[in-house]
């Protein structure tokens, strides 16, 4: 038996909550029934008039790339009138009062991939305090973490390292769903806000998106798969570099490399420092867009063997290490502006701090890394426990 998602659950048990509200609803094309209904549409189906959609980063059709600006006014399917919530600016991170004026109830729906740095629970984070401030309700629906909801992993955001890619203080890999996040947010944001989170029906955190029977749509343009995602929460910290995260390719995030490297030797150096629950084997490619667009890159793909054992975090740092020790005078940190920051570099961003960054320029090894963030680890494990939905 699959697992219901939130949605379905809203449009059917919870249905007295929809019928004849002015609905906003945050969403983009993952947010489906599973029987691949838009939740714009199982929204109406149980009573509510939905009035217009937000849309979070890529737009609500998903179609544009990460950290483009999105300027789209009726969405194509569903023929809706859309508020962006990703513009050129951070003041478009965040619905204005005139964006939420005349609605009733404001439905969030997006799905998640469970790393820290994935913009699309920050969205709706960020308009919980619009909705807060406009004295609006607001429903979250719930869906799995598709990494399941045990296992956490990396350090928590210091001090002055907020952004839209480390919008709360939780791990890397944070092991939450989006519905719980939001739960923590208001807590720790201390808001005054009518705020409902439906669960979706039959998971436990131990479930893998593969054991929900759930279908798998893209998020985001470069999420095509649960491996891309399982990798994720580590390797998207090559966006802080000049080096190829893949995009272009049709494996982000499990490819990764640069023009200058040697593809064997990285692969080797991996090797050697026996990371769990993953093999590298050295590879050639060609992005087709993004960094290194038409230039063949040496690198390594990423196989996970256990993705139990697998510490995608500890991984993406060591893979880092070795790209910098092997070849410093060409690798370099990201200096142009990210997620609408220039004045820190984009890896501190990711990092939630300076810390990482200069311990792989001092060559600190990534297992001495890793041991340095188990406070935070087990210190947030506690922490979330008030704001947590699900059995193990």
């Amino acid at each position: 038996m699959s697992v219901v998602p939130g949605i379905e659950v809203l449009c059917g048990r919870e249905a007295g909550l929809l019928r004849g509200a002015r609905v906003g609803l945050i969403a983009h094309p993952a947010s489906v029934t599973r029987g691949l209904a838009h939740a714009a549409e199982a929204l109406a189906v149980a009573g509510a008039r939905v009035v217009r959609l937000f849309a979070p980063e890529h737009g609500s059709g998903g179609g544009a790339q990460d950290m483009v600006a999105v300027d789209e006014r009726r969405d194509a399917l569903t023929g809706l009138p859309v508020v962006s919530l990703y513009g050129d600016d951070e003041a478009s991170l965040t619905p204005t009062d005139a964006a939420l004026a005349g609605l009733d109830l404001l439905v969030a729906d997006l799905a998640d991939v469970g790393a820290r740095y994935y913009t699309f629970y920050a969205t709706i984070v960020r308009a919980l305090g619009a909705a807060a401030r406009a004295g609006l309700r607001v429903v979250v629906c719930d869906r799995p973490n598709p990494l399941g909801g045990v296992l956490i992993e990396g350090n928590l955001v210091g001090p002055g390292y907020r952004s839209f890619v480390g919008e709360l203080p939780v791990p890397n890999r944070h092991g939450m769903t989006v519905g719980e996040l939001c739960r923590f947010a208001a807590v720790e944001r201390g808001l005054e806000l009518d705020l409902t989170v439906v669960p979706c029906a039959g998971w436990s955190r131990a479930q893998w998106w593969d054991a929900t029977g759930l279908p798998w749509v893209l998020p985001s343009p470069n999420m095509p798969t649960l491996e891309t995602a399982t990798v994720y929460p580590g390797m998207c910290l090559v966006e802080g570099t000049n080096l190829s995260e893949g995009r272009g390719t049709t494996r982000p995030f499990e490819l990764a490399g640069a023009p200058w490297l040697d593809g064997r030797a990285l692969a080797a150096q991996l090797e050697r420092w026996g990371l769990p629950g993953v093999a590298f084997r050295p590879v050639r490619f060609r992005p087709a867009f993004q960094k290194h667009a038409g230039s063949e890159c040496q690198g390594v793909q990423l196989h996970v063997t256990d993705r139990l054992a697998f510490r995608p975090v500890l991984t993406g740092v060591a893979f880092l290490a070795a790209a910098r020790a092997q070849d410093p005078a060409r690798f370099r940190w990201r200096t142009e502006p990210y997620e609408f920051v220039s004045d820190r570099p984009a890896i501190d961003l990711l990092a939630g701090g300076p810390g990482w960054r200069e311990a792989i320029e001092t060559g600190v090894e990534p297992a001495v890394m890793a041991a340095a963030w188990a406070a935070d680890e087990a210190a947030f494990a506690r922490i979330r426990e008030p704001s947590l939905l699900y059995p193990p």
